[in-house]
């Protein structure tokens, strides 16, 4: 396993995350348990959740189920030492939580009191903004995105106002550093920018959507991490499973995957996306290794990321992931990557 440094902090983060949002729907608590059990075995030193999960589907009967099992997870095991856990909290238009209220210093109090609860521990190694309250180009709002509504002066406001009181959670011990997620290059650096003018903590991390079938991140954002040292924490680098190839050719949908319960995968299953799958799918063929482990292995390449989030609706699941830990890619397999994305951008 490699390890990566988390921002501009003493800490160093496992190449791969563990991600937890199936954790109390798909996922059950006995199998979550075995899940975080084999993780740390294998090296794994950091977990990511979020308070508004679980997911597949979201509800307001399981929302928060997620951070409920791990902390049962941290009491039983004894291993919270062994462990960095991220959290979020919800953003504006997560309507199940605070009625969607945006993040602000009236909000975040309280929702890290209840993460802490639920996690039953007593500091959030990393807590991140889980969508800008100005609004986002993610989850495909890329094709017509327009930031012309949002107001340059409010938004600084509310960056201060929300690093204030994190400062505030910081000092009391309740949170040891923060990230963003789903966020843009100017959002990722005027959080920068308003910490440095105000003397007020500094984002580490960004959380932001990254795979072989989505690689905004490549041109300004991945600048922005090298420059500024705010490193990825890429979430879907399987694209939601499509990289699995468990979907493809027509292949009868598994039974409680998530395409059976989220049909269009969040917009991502669309008809430019298969023969971009098939491409990297012969690429994976050529040099012998299975197209989801190549996926994941292919993430430790890139020269911003922090680790890579990935998730895994049983245990023999995760223990076939973990394997890509230990595949190399050479360089002619990257170029021949590079050469499918050219043929292939963006396919969702």
């Amino acid at each position: 396993m490699k390890f990566n440094r988390m921002g501009q902090t003493d800490e160093f983060i496992s190449e791969l995350c563990l991600g937890t949002m199936t954790y109390g729907t798909q996922t059950p608590e006995d199998d979550a348990f075995r899940q975080m059990d084999l993780a740390v075995d294998q090296g794994i030193n950091i977990f990511d959740t979020a308070e508004m999960y679980p997911v597949n589907p979201i509800s307001k009967e399981t929302q928060g189920d997620s951070e409920r099992i791990i902390g049962k997870w941290l009491k039983k095991s004894g291993q919270r030492d062994k462990v960095l856990i991220a959290t979020k909290v919800a953003g504006d238009g997560m309507r199940l939580i605070r009625n969607g209220a945006p993040i602000s210093s009236k909000t975040i109090p309280e929702a890290v009191d209840a993460s802490l609860r639920l996690l039953q521990t007593d500091y959030i190694d990393l807590y991140q903004l889980h969508w800008p309250n100005r609004g986002s180009y993610m989850f495909r709002q890329n094709w017509t995105y327009n930031p012309t509504s949002q107001n340059r002066d409010e938004t600084l406001d509310n960056m201060e106002d929300v690093l204030s009181c994190l400062d505030g959670l910081i000092k009391e011990g309740k949170i040891r550093y923060i990230g963003l997620s789903n966020e843009s290059a100017w959002g990722t650096s005027q959080w920068l920018r308003v910490a440095d003018e105000k003397n007020l903590p500094r984002m580490q991390i960004l959380q932001n959507e990254y795979s072989l079938l989505c690689r905004l991140f490549d041109l300004d954002l991945g600048e922005l991490s090298h420059n500024e040292k705010v490193g990825l924490l890429s979430y879907s680098p399987l694209a939601a499973g499509l990289l699995t190839g468990k979907y493809q050719g027509g292949k009868t949908v598994p039974a409680g995957s998530r395409m059976s319960i989220v049909a269009q995968m969040g917009g991502r299953a669309t008809p430019r996306v298969w023969p971009a799958i098939e491409a990297y799918n012969e690429v994976a063929q050529k040099y012998g290794v299975d197209l989801p482990l190549l996926a994941l292995a292919w993430c430790r390449y890139r020269f911003f990321m922090a680790s890579a989030i990935f998730g895994a609706t049983t245990y023999d699941q995760l223990t076939y992931l973990l394997t890509s830990t230990k595949i190399s890619l050479s360089e002619d397999c990257l170029e021949d990557i590079d050469r499918v994305q050219k043929s292939h951008p963006m396919p969702f």
